[in-house]
């Protein structure tokens, strides 16, 4: 069965890597992979789920990657942009697959495995964006306020704050993985616009967080 899967998934990349996903045909993948349709559909029950298969592994690489470069960051602004960034530059090898694959993550079947394998990376990424934010928002006392420091209590309003923030990260890393696809903007550079928008809400999240100051 692991090596059924293990040539359907060549299939399937090899195959997403040549073409659009509108172009790729499933009979396709299931003659490359030399396995019969109704066995490829027991590995993935459509060709979007095909396709989450695939592109849940480079989403995958992208956060590992961005989890790489923002370890010792403590901009968290920074630090922020580090850990997404690797996601814009990985989809900008095949924009549209991977708009593609941003349509499947929200309207995909919610049964499917590999969809919800793919939300867990998203849950993921997003909860490591809030402990960052978090750890900005909550310095150890006598600290600087700009590294994570040592464990602090924080307030669950702070928890919140920081995961509201975080999904809205996500959100606008959303929009530009799909610009290319829609048209939406088209003469702004999309690396441009999350840093930008990234800080913007890196600063508002901190903003609203800070204490008031002593009178």
């Amino acid at each position: 069965m692991r090596e059924k899967e293990k040539r359907i998934f060549e299939a399937a990349s090899t195959l997403f890597d040549q073409r659009d996903f509108q172009h790729v045909v499933t009979q396709e993948i299931s003659e490359r992979a030399d396995v019969a349709v109704g066995t490829l559909f027991r590995y993935a029950a459509s060709k979007g789920e095909l396709l989450l298969m695939v592109y849940n592994e480079h989403l995958r690489e992208a956060v590992a990657a961005g989890e790489r470069a923002s370890t010792g960051i403590d901009d968290p602004a920074d630090a922020v942009v580090a850990l997404v960034a690797p996601i814009l530059v990985e989809s900008s090898k095949h924009a549209q697959n991977a708009a593609a694959y941003q349509r499947e993550l929200l309207f995909g079947s919610p049964e499917e495995k590999y969809r919800i394998e793919g939300l867990a990376l998203v849950e993921g990424l997003e909860a490591r964006i809030a402990e960052r934010l978090v750890a900005a928002a909550s310095p150890a006392p006598g600290a600087s306020g700009t590294g994570p420091g040592p464990a602090v209590e924080v307030p669950d309003a702070v928890g919140q704050d920081a995961s509201r923030a975080a999904r809205s990260v996500f959100a606008v890393l959303h929009l530009l993985l799909a610009q290319a696809s829609t048209g939406v903007h088209p003469s702004r550079d999309a690396s441009v616009e999350l840093d930008a928008q990234v800080r913007q809400i890196v600063r508002g999240f901190l903003a609203t967080v800070a204490p008031a100051p002593t009178p």
